[in-house]
């Protein structure tokens, strides 16, 4: 095996572990409320859920930008600025998080009327999110953390954080829901006691590898200061990020929109979105360790000015990721139906999802190409690329779901992620071929 296909492997399987704990977590999430007898318990831990993950996926950016720039710092070798960008991230993440905590009534408020969910979910997502808001800081902290470390070659870390605060989530959360019969309140606290574990044990682990690197950077000298928030680094930061952060945007409400469809579908069709969902994401996770590794190496030999190496390894990231897609297709074809039964045993959730499921086996082979560029993308910092091919992408899905949602239903739900998928991946393509080899050639 050549070298460079190695070392993607040596990112790409930690990652596929610590990547595929965060589906399988809210597989046990939604397993734990799909037994406690009502659907109405999946429907509100759905759109709990869905809170959190749209307004934490919108800085998204303080885990991709950290890795982008990471990375191409020590492709060049600067291991000052290495560092810096670890520390700008994370005054920049705890701010954000603090924020969101003052702003909680709002960010409440307006995804309730969003959802529009009935009175008896309404109840239970207000007790979620009052519990799970306190996990903000600690949440996008480790977005920080983690993003850093993938830049820097090391994704092993962030799979014994993933596994351990993992570990801590499912045990608190089936103690407090079966132990102390505590329902949506359990799983809303074993999050929020996994999310603070998780952040410590990563900050620890950091300080432990690679303290001395870091620590001359953080003291807070005069130099030190000036450093860190120089004018140069803190506009290409936020230049970097206001793109991937808009990005973003056009990707959470894609997200946002199909949860928000399915719930107008009554919560029978909306809980079997949601397990259906699950599949998805267990694809997305696994292939996503490919782009980690896409996101680490490529922005090295960008930084490096090693086209070749580059190259090879876009390519290679690529092949790797079909074969894990491939293979999801089969495992799905088989085996999709049994998967769901294990996950609920409400009757109506199990016939639902049962006429929807034939979407999924089509999911894996169609969002590879959206996976690995987003990883390119990320390593050599094209964020004005990714917000184009995004919001085009977006545009597209909602379009096509004004056009077919009346004759198709929920079908025309479906098919329109599909087409939103094959799009994105599809423009990354022609831009990374037309735009950014423009981009390389330059620096040659």
């Amino acid at each position: 095996m050549n070298p460079r296909d190695r070392q993607i492997l040596h990112i790409a399987i930690p990652s596929i572990v610590s990547n595929i704990t965060v589906p399988l977590l809210g597989l046990v999430d939604v397993a734990i409320t799909g037994h406690l007898g009502a659907a109405a318990y999946i429907a509100a831990i759905s759109i709990g859920s869905m809170v959190f993950n749209t307004t934490y996926w919108l800085f998204g950016f303080l885990r991709m930008g950290s890795s982008g720039l990471t990375s191409q710092a020590l492709g060049r070798r600067d291991f000052q600025e290495v560092a810096a960008w670890l520390i700008r991230g994370l005054v920049i993440a705890l701010g954000i998080g603090l924020l969101l905590i003052l702003a909680q009534w709002p960010i409440r408020e307006m995804a309730l009327r969003l959802m529009q969910p009935e009175e008896e979910v309404r109840l239970m997502v207000i007790t979620y999110f009052h519990i799970c808001i306190w996990g903000a800081p600690a949440t996008l902290g480790l977005y920080t953390l983690n993003g850093w470390f993938i830049g820097m070659q090391n994704s092993r870390i962030p799979m014994v954080v993933a596994i351990a605060q993992n570990i801590i989530n499912i045990l608190v959360s089936l103690f407090f829901v079966f132990g102390l019969h505590m329902k949506v309140e359990g799983v809303a606290s074993g999050t929020l006691i996994a999310q603070w574990v998780g952040f410590l044990f990563a900050c620890v682990l950091c300080h432990r590898i690679y303290g001395k690197r870091v620590g001359s950077v953080a003291l807070l000298s005069r130099d030190n200061v000036t450093m860190l928030f120089r004018n140069k680094e803190i506009r290409r930061f936020f230049q970097i990020n206001r793109d991937i952060f808009f990005r973003t945007v056009c990707l959470v409400s894609v997200m946002l929109f199909f949860t928000t469809a399915g719930s107008w579908q009554g919560e029978v069709t909306l809980a079997a979105n949601t397990l259906l969902m699950q599949l998805f994401l267990l694809v997305s996770y696994v292939v996503d360790g490919f782009a980690n590794a896409a996101e680490a190496m490529s922005g090295k030999y960008w930084g490096a000015r090693n086209f070749r190496a580059f190259s090879y390894t876009v390519r290679h990231c690529f092949l790797w990721g079909f074969i894990c897609a491939f293979l999801f297709t089969v495992v799905y074809w088989v085996g999709g139906d049994a998967f769901v039964a294990l996950l609920t045993d409400e009757p109506t959730v199990v016939e639902a999802s049962h006429k929807y499921i034939w979407w999924i086996y089509l999911i894996p082979l169609c969002s590879i190409g959206a996976f690995i560029w987003d990883g390119v993308f990320v390593g050599i910092t094209a964020s004005r690329e990714m917000l184009i091919t995004s919001l085009v992408a977006a545009v597209v899905f909602f379009l096509l779901f004004v056009s077919v949602y009346n004759s198709w239903g929920n079908h025309g739900l479906w098919l329109s992620f599909l087409v939103y998928l094959l799009i994105r991946g599809s423009l990354q393509t022609v831009f990374f071929h037309r735009s950014l080899m423009d981009r390389q050639d330059s620096l040659l």
